[in-house]
């Protein structure tokens, strides 16, 4: 049976004994609704670590007033089932009184990559992401965690802000999940119609076309909204350092399906 892990100080009482054990500990933030892509999250930090500490929050902090945070899909015991049937024992789940207790009044902010693409257009976004990620690694600092390609930008702040803060953890970064057609699985896509599962899976084929100079960023403007898609954020290609143009070597991409937002990134060939 897996066990729930609930407050700080628990927490920090069942890390403790790993040290003089010799154990690594790989860590998995995710914010719930486990799909395959957080499971290969999972399967990485247990093929580079002793034991494999997942954490499911849904932290308000990272969504601004008017996002989806009441509708994001919450599928505590199912995450839990399929955590289960891979041999994780033990989950951090703690509520938001827990990670944001009254009177709360610190962030932790990254005040140049996280300004740029998704900072433009989700100001409020990174902040509440590196502080989460910044209490969470504190609070049991494990050897190593990892993180999914697909969130490409997010990666990166991650590990900027772990280098800046001297956090001793290795962030590790691990391949987007696709599914048989090239769309990045997500937690999201639960919101699509079968029309619209249908236009987001031409995405993909969009931005490899892009990394591979077979279009320009005008020409991949123009497919995406020929193949139906309602509006684009951006789709661009950035340093994967800076997020500026120059030296550019990876695509990124946010776009809208009706009300939901999709994004993805390639690494340029």
């Amino acid at each position: 049976m897996i066990t729930q892990i609930k407050t700080v100080k628990d927490l920090r009482a069942w890390r403790e004994p790993l040290w003089p054990q010799g154990k690594t500990l790989g860590y998995v933030p995710t914010l719930g609704a486990l799909h395959e892509g957080h499971l290969a999250l999972v399967k990485a930090a247990q093929a580079q670590c002793d034991i494999c500490l997942p954490y499911i929050f849904l932290n308000p902090k990272q969504f601004a007033q008017g996002e989806d945070l009441d509708k994001y899909p919450k599928t505590l015991e199912a995450d839990l089932d399929k955590l289960e049937s891979l041999g994780v024992t033990h989950v951090y789940t703690p509520d938001v009184s827990e990670v944001y207790p009254e009177n709360f009044q610190t962030l932790v902010s990254n005040f140049d990559i996280a300004q740029k693409l998704e900072g433009e257009h989700r100001p409020d976004f990174f902040n509440g992401v590196t502080t989460v990620v910044c209490k969470m690694l504190l609070q049991c600092i494990p050897d190593k965690a990892f993180f999914g390609e697909k969130d490409f930008q997010q990666l990166q702040v991650i590990k900027q802000m772990v280098k800046d803060l001297d956090i001793p953890v290795d962030v590790v970064g691990v391949p987007t999940v696709r599914d048989e057609h090239g769309l990045a699985l997500s937690s999201r896509n639960v919101y699509l119609s079968s029309e619209e599962l249908k236009t987001a899976r031409c995405l993909n084929q969009i931005l490899e076309d892009f990394a591979n100079n077979k279009i320009n960023e005008a020409q991949a403007h123009e497919k995406i909204m020929t193949a139906g898609f309602d509006r684009i954020d951006y789709c661009c290609a950035r340093n994967s350092d800076t997020f500026e143009a120059d030296s550019s070597n990876r695509i990124l991409a946010a776009v809208w399906l009706n009300k939901t937002r999709l994004i993805d990134n390639i690494a340029m060939k």
